[in-house]
């Protein structure tokens, strides 16, 4: 049996198409402002529950982890890049990892 694979591939690029844009169409007629800063923070809610879970199983000492997290919270109100955010979470479970 011949497969076409650019049959696949279109229809890839279509499904990941309509995906990505249907909700830049739809939501830009919504006029309700509660509505449309709701939409605005969930980008970052769902990056939040996808990434918070996956740092403490990154290691297997959930303390040293849970100090990472303190460490980057607080390096991020501190006003920090991401790149120092990270770099100061990372160092301070190395640390931790070393110490226990």
């Amino acid at each position: 049996m011949q497969h076409n694979y650019w049959i696949y591939l279109f229809i890839m690029f279509a499904v990941t198409y309509l995906v990505r844009v249907l909700p830049l169409v739809v939501f830009k007629k919504i006029t309700n402002r509660f509505v449309r800063s709701f939409l605005t923070y969930i980008p970052y809610a769902v990056l939040a529950a996808m990434t918070f879970p996956a740092v403490f199983f990154a290691v297997d000492c959930i303390p040293a982890a849970a100090a990472g997290v303190v460490a980057g919270v607080i390096a991020a109100l501190a006003g920090g890049s991401l790149f120092t955010v990270a770099i100061s979470a990372s160092a301070v479970v190395y640390v931790l990892l070393l110490i226990l």
